[in-house]
């Protein structure tokens, strides 16, 4: 059972058939993505004497690794909150952290953009055991996706660390979203497939697919903003105050 009630049920959210490749992403910075504020110079700065080396997707590893350890994982609501604020507060959801990653990716020239995907309420049964009616039915996810210089083209973030088989390898038991272990810790150390890749490779289903959570696949935008804009949040303004008041505080665990 999810909630209905708490979640904008005007908003139309259909799939998107354009090709992938006509979203050209961007460098630019916007409200969420305000990267030239200087909490953000900041930790580009520092995620490049952290990779000891200038190319992108080391210092997007390290700036990876100094978010981990700065911004506490919590149960914000705010999809379009700044990524300077989250800086500040020192606490953000995955969206929110996802999109501190996105602000240095642009901030060293690499261009972003993000998939929109509605997930199925229930992926995040296993967080909310006892309180599963109050999980909205449909979540809105900004996927990132960097343009890496080279012959790397466009990487999801979750192959920033390695392909999907590598990634597999490294932790064969999958993203169950339990535990302390959250979305964004997850992309260091295990395979996110949001398209069930992983079992067409194999010729078999895999413990990594995770495209059965995916509801709708509202394609590429050029930011989150875009998508944000066009689709709304998970949750409507009025559940969003109440949301972040009771959990914005809590540790996801």
């Amino acid at each position: 059972m999810t909630c209905l009630v708490l979640t904008p049920w005007w908003r139309r959210r259909t799939a998107r058939t354009a090709p992938a490749a006509e979203e050209p992403g961007s460098c630019a910075a916007t409200p969420i993505l305000d990267l030239h504020h200087p909490r953000v110079t900041d930790l580009v700065a520092e995620a490049r004497r952290l990779a000891g080396r200038d190319d992108a997707r080391s210092v997007l590893a390290a700036a990876h690794r100094l978010i981990v350890r700065r911004v506490r994982p919590v149960y914000a609501m705010n999809d379009t909150q700044p990524v300077s604020r989250t800086l500040a507060r020192g606490r953000g959801s995955c969206s929110q952290r996802l999109a501190v990653l996105e602000a240095v990716a642009r901030a060293l020239g690499v261009p972003t953009r993000v998939r929109g995907l509605v997930v199925d309420g229930s992926f995040w049964y296993p967080r909310f055991p006892r309180v599963r009616f109050l999980v909205p039915r449909d979540v809105v996810l900004a996927w990132p996706e960097f343009h890496l210089p080279g012959d790397a083209g466009w990487v999801g973030a979750s192959e920033l660390f390695g392909s999907l088989e590598t990634l597999a390898s490294r932790s064969p038991a999958g993203f169950t979203n339990r535990g302390s272990q959250t979305l964004f810790e997850a992309l260091a150390t295990t395979a996110v497939d949001w398209d069930g890749s992983l079992c067409a490779s194999t010729g078999s289903c895999s413990a990594y697919d995770l495209s059965a959570s995916v509801r709708t696949d509202l394609g590429r935008f050029p930011s989150r903003d875009a998508l944000f804009t066009t689709h709304g949040q998970t949750l409507c303004p009025p559940a969003r105050l109440v949301g972040d008041t009771l959990l914005g505080h809590r540790t996801a665990a």
